[in-house]
């Protein structure tokens, strides 16, 4: 794999981690959750590479079929790790999940910027922030969401868990598909802010309404 996105690991992730002592509660926590976002996503980066190299198939074949799968999988366990051993209240769950996702999205983002960088625009950028930044934190975010209901359920936590897995991996699969295609690449780019507007309205009218009941 290239050096590259060791080199931009390096210089994101070496001032965040001098953050976190300086930092506490909450702060920290989301913090220290984007950091792992940002690892997870040299960890894919090299399961991608791998599967890649021994598959023979081509990158939108890669793309499309493969990484949905692979990335959602790592993403998923940093957060599951979360829920069995510290809490499983979506309060946390939901925030930690969506910062996972966002630190992975901005080394992804950055990685593909400096390899296309003599042909990028402010449009592009734009795309990748409020497209493929937002797609991550989403996808993540459904199965923090939906973890802080199966974790207490036993019958219903691995086919639950299963099920929260193809649902991020389905919706991830379908933006690729989406980004990528000539006549409906648009659809792709709007998707995210279709869905996250929607989800934060409803977070902040639950929460609104149990401070109310407080």
């Amino acid at each position: 794999m290239d050096n590259i996105i060791y080199i931009l690991f390096i210089c994101i992730v070496v001032p965040l981690l001098l953050m976190l002592p300086i930092m506490t509660g909450k702060s920290r926590l989301f913090s220290g959750y984007m950091i792992i976002g940002i690892c997870t996503c040299l960890f894919a980066a090299e399961v991608n590479g791998l599967i890649y190299e021994h598959t023979y198939r081509d990158l939108y074949y890669i793309t499309t079929n493969i990484t949905p799968v692979t990335e959602e999988i790592i993403k998923a366990l940093p957060v599951l790790y979360f829920a069995f051993v510290f809490s499983d209240d979506r309060e946390k769950l939901i925030p930690i999940s969506f910062a996972l996702g966002v630190g992975f999205a901005v080394l992804e983002n950055m990685v593909i910027l400096v390899q296309n960088f003599d042909t990028v625009t402010i449009v592009w950028a734009c795309i990748r922030g409020f497209a493929s930044g937002l797609m991550h934190g989403i996808c993540t975010s459904f199965v923090g969401y939906g973890v802080s209901f199966v974790r207490k359920k036993r019958k219903l936590f691995f086919c639950g868990t299963f099920a929260l897995l193809a649902m991020a991996i389905t919706y991830h699969a379908a933006f690729n598909i989406l980004v990528q295609s000539e006549n409906y690449k648009y659809f792709g780019f709007v998707l995210p802010i279709v869905t996250y507007v929607p989800v934060v309205f409803f977070l902040f009218k639950r929460k609104k309404i149990s401070v109310l009941k407080k």
